[in-house]
């Protein structure tokens, strides 16, 4: 590299429309007419500043133009998890409806923490991003009010917003969880535990009331040892479901309220000696092949996801209808792991 070679180049200096005027020999104003697809430059001049862009490897900034028109053309989409397997096709989904539109997303991961939701979605918003998609950690989107009065348009997903009317896209978890046990009840068993999330989650609380209310139809009496919600953690979940599998009223069946306590069920159940049924809320993969196969009830985190980035950029395009709440079917797939009879 020669000398002249090291004294131009600059790590992390981004070549101007300067840069082009001065390589094409042109003006700035010819520059930005033939970058912002204006007439009035001669097809000689337009191609010599296309090279010029091509040499230099030239791309526009847009800060100037999103100041100017107030948009941005992006949007952000706030999971609660990158890792897990759930939010991979509902990521997909909102992305595919967000390109239709011209749109770019940007995700990120609130780690079920409210305080870095809150970090996370007004980083976004001071960032000018049209609009969100949040599946909420927290219970209180207070903070938010300033941000949709100013035009930014929110959805939530998987769970209702908190203190403020918003639209809201939902899996019908108490639905799901009461077909669940319903089945389970169906196949002989009386003792059925349910290990869900933890109690401030909306649909934990939506699956727990669907399992109280699927035994209560079929006049079936809840212990209370039966019942544990808390971390999906794999110790905590382990220890409930040995204590519920143990006890001296065992469970002859058990229902967990996500895939994360599923995964964690099927090990304890591998290593214990009675043949247990199983339901699983939420599909996850190799379900299909572990033996028995994992009966589960499945949600459709694509449709989840599309609707709730239609129903943004509808927002978006100026429909004022009052707030919305989709609520999506789920579905049970049967398996094997919850037909099993009471051993």
């Amino acid at each position: 590299m020669t000398d002249t070679a090291r004294s131009t180049t600059r790590y992390g200096t981004r070549p101007t429309m300067k840069d082009v005027a001065a390589r094409a020999g042109v003006g700035l104003k010819t520059v930005s007419r033939v970058v912002n697809g204006e007439p009035g430059v001669t097809p000689d001049t337009e191609r010599r500043v296309q090279e010029a862009i091509t040499a230099l490897g030239f791309r526009r900034n847009d800060s100037a133009r999103v100041l100017r028109k107030g948009r941005t053309a992006s949007i952000g989409l706030v999971l609660e998890d990158l890792a897990d397997p759930f939010y991979g096709p509902l990521n997909r989904a909102v992305e595919e409806v967000a390109r239709d539109h011209g749109a770019l997303l940007i995700n990120g991961s609130s780690a079920e923490d409210p305080a870095r939701e809150q970090e996370l979605v007004l980083a976004l918003c001071a960032r000018r991003v049209d609009g969100l998609v949040i599946i909420p950690a927290g219970d209180d989107h207070r903070y938010l009010q300033p941000e949709i009065a100013a035009g930014v348009a929110t959805v939530f997903v998987d769970r209702p917003a908190g203190e403020i009317d918003a639209d809201v896209v939902l899996s019908d978890s108490f639905g799901g969880a009461r077909d669940a046990v319903a089945h389970l009840i169906a196949h002989g068993h009386r003792r059925i535990g349910f290990i869900g999330d933890q109690p401030r989650i909306h649909t934990a609380i939506e699956r727990l009331r669907g399992y109280r209310t699927a035994m209560a139809e079929a006049g079936l009496p809840v212990d209370e040892s039966w019942v544990a919600l808390g971390s999906t953690e794999p110790e905590r979940v382990r220890t409930a479901a040995e204590a519920m599998l143990d006890g001296p009223e065992p469970v002859t069946a058990l229902f967990s309220g996500n895939n994360r306590v599923t995964v964690t069920v099927v090990r304890v159940l591998a290593g214990h000696a009675r043949r247990v049924a199983l339901v699983g809320f939420d599909d996850f993969e190799l379900a299909d092949l572990i033996t028995p196969g994992i009966t589960v009830v499945a949600q459709d985190a694509a449709r989840l996801g599309r609707t709730a980035a239609t129903l943004l950029f509808r927002r978006l395009e100026g429909t004022d209808e009052p707030p919305q709440q989709r609520v999506i079917p789920t579905r049970l797939i049967l398996r094997g792991s919850g037909e099993l009879p009471p051993a």
